[in-house]
């Protein structure tokens, strides 16, 4: 009896393995996580690159800053240089998923900023997204 256990164990984990794999919530990633979606997408990021139409437009998304909360607060800061002069852009508001989980939607005070966002991959220290309706992907790091 106790022979026959002894192969059940490592054919269980195996086939445990290979469903969990299988089970990727987002198209990059990660196959699985032990951290809570809420508390990995909490952090303050960086655009790494931005894409619109394959075309990289990294450079019109470089001075941002988002800082998102497990709470659900959501911040947007940017210092533009204009004619020599540095101009500092602050709005706040909420996040949340929606979609099951598989998307994240901005709402800002600044309505410009808002928006709702495909997630591609989400894990501690990135954040990938592609705006819904639009041929926009951000690429964020931990800053």
């Amino acid at each position: 009896m106790l022979r026959n256990t002894t192969w059940k164990t490592p054919i269980t984990l195996a086939a445990v393995a290979l469903l969990a794999m299988g089970c990727n919530k987002y198209d990059d990633g990660p196959g699985i996580s032990l951290i809570p979606r809420t508390e990995r997408v909490a952090n303050t990021w960086v655009i790494d690159k931005a894409t619109a139409n394959g075309q990289d437009i990294s450079s019109a998304y470089d001075q941002y800053v988002l800082t998102l909360t497990s709470g659900g607060s959501a911040t947007l800061e940017a210092d533009y240089t204009l004619f020599g002069v540095v101009i500092s852009n602050s709005t706040s508001g909420t996040w949340s998923f929606a979609n099951d989980q598989e998307e994240l939607v901005l709402d800002f005070s600044d309505d410009q900023a808002d928006g709702t966002y495909q997630i591609l991959r989400l894990t501690s220290t990135e954040l990938w997204l592609r705006k819904v309706g639009e041929d926009l992907e951000l690429r964020l790091n931990e800053q």
